[in-house]
């Protein structure tokens, strides 16, 4: 009986029901646009750091060797052969696709002329590739990417090549100290030019073979031992196995997670955590106040009608329920027609091929929004409940009116 009531008084008002009903779904549309659009950034954002970054989705590190490598990086990195042994127990796990070597280093870079500071990552070539995979294409290099065939060929930031005037195929010197403290250098060869996307790097960074990098130190050691998993959600089973087995095989690691590593993906995680949160705070604001409002204007229409079902029996919290139906049916029937605002909006943007750069990248991407069921109920069902607990507050007014001022009110 109540939800029929409720019901008759919603289309009573039709007017401005509809007012409060479209105020709800567009609020319902937007916010499932933006977090569709959010959750495919999350997802991009995920790639450029395990991909992009070539972090892949776990770094080994020797025990100490983020707080005391760099003072003595001798001390805390892998040497040869316990990169072979921790390689072969981790390819036993089926859940890693690969696990390479890593070698940073620094020092200064010349072109003959002048000179400046670089830092470089030494990498082996082709397991780079397998790691960055199909997101090269968003970062193409101008020229060739590093082989294993070269071992003299490396990769230079456009920054840092525009600063020392440095072309393709042109050479160039990198000096630094090795392990033990002795001056060496190295030759290089400009095989190709890449932008890292920030301007904080991409007047210092170089990429390397990993044996081209070890020479240079005079080293057979790596400093770190990435792996790349078949998915990542089995980086944290697979990170608690890998610690067991190493701490079993009398290694003691350090293992980092690829967000632990990537200080770009929780800046901007953080960005849009902050632009949600804001967003949603404003459709929360115009659901509650519209509803408020309606269900305020209905309480004072029908303040004679709520008299008499009180004189006819109906309880306080007859009287709350109804009213709090009538929200819950204006959130519920908002949120409905916001799903089909919602499909409209999503197709037209599909339609118009709308595209953009995003950052640590140089052509342009399509603007793709997820589509999610299960955050769409969600929010469906918290719309509706969102407006029954708006409408609560008239109601509880309404419910506490005298039956005799009721009646009299004009």
């Amino acid at each position: 009986m109540l939800l029929k009531i409720s019901i008759r008084d919603i289309f009573k008002n039709s007017r401005r029901s509809m007012i409060t009903i479209l105020a709800i779904a567009l609020g319902f549309a937007a916010i499932n646009l933006f977090q569709g659009y959010v959750n495919n950034t999350y997802a991009r954002l995920i790639n450029a750091a395990i991909q992009g970054e070539g972090l892949g989705h776990l770094t080994v590190y020797k025990k100490g060797f983020t707080t005391e490598g760099k003072l003595q990086p001798e001390k805390y990195m892998f040497s040869g052969k316990e990169i072979e042994s921790i390689s072969g127990l981790v390819r036993k796990m089926p859940e890693v696709k690969l696990i390479t070597p890593r070698l940073d280093i620094s020092g200064i870079i010349s072109n003959g002329k002048s000179s400046t500071i670089f830092i470089a990552q030494g990498l082996v070539p082709e397991d780079d590739l397998i790691i960055r995979g199909d997101i090269v294409k968003l970062s193409p290099v101008e020229g060739e990417l590093l082989s294993g065939n070269e071992s003299s060929g490396a990769l230079i930031s456009s920054g840092l090549a525009k600063m020392l005037n440095l072309n393709l195929g042109d050479n160039a010197v990198l000096l630094s100290n090795t392990l033990d403290g002795m001056a060496n250098a190295l030759d290089i060869k400009i095989r190709g030019i890449f932008n890292t996307g920030r301007s904080a790097t991409n007047d210092k960074v170089l990429l390397l073979s990993y044996r081209h990098a070890q020479d240079l130190y005079d080293t057979m050691s790596a400093d770190r031992l990435v792996l790349l998993l078949n998915s990542e959600r089995d980086t944290n089973p697979v990170m608690a196995h890998l610690k067991a087995s190493l701490k079993e095989a009398g290694y003691e690691v350090e293992i980092k997670l690829w967000y632990e590593l990537s200080d770009f993906y929780r800046q901007v995680k953080s960005m849009f955590d902050m632009i949600f949160t804001f967003i949603f705070s404003i459709v929360f604001v115009i659901v509650i106040m519209s509803v408020i409002n309606t269900m305020s204007m209905s309480v004072m229409e029908r303040t004679r009608e709520i008299g008499t079902m009180r004189a006819l029996g109906f309880k306080k919290n007859s009287i709350k329920a109804l009213f709090s139906i009538e929200g819950a049916l204006l959130g519920l029937w908002g949120s409905v027609l916001g799903l089909v605002f919602f499909a409209a909006f999503y197709s037209i943007i599909q339609a118009a091929h709308v595209t953009y750069i995003p950052p640590a990248a140089s052509i342009p991407v399509a603007l793709e929004i997820d589509v999610l069921p299960l955050s769409m109920i969600k929010n469906l069902s918290f719309m509706a409940f969102l407006s029954a607990a708006a409408a609560f507050f008239p109601a509880r007014k309404a419910s506490r009116m005298r039956i005799i001022d009721a009646l009299g009110h004009v």
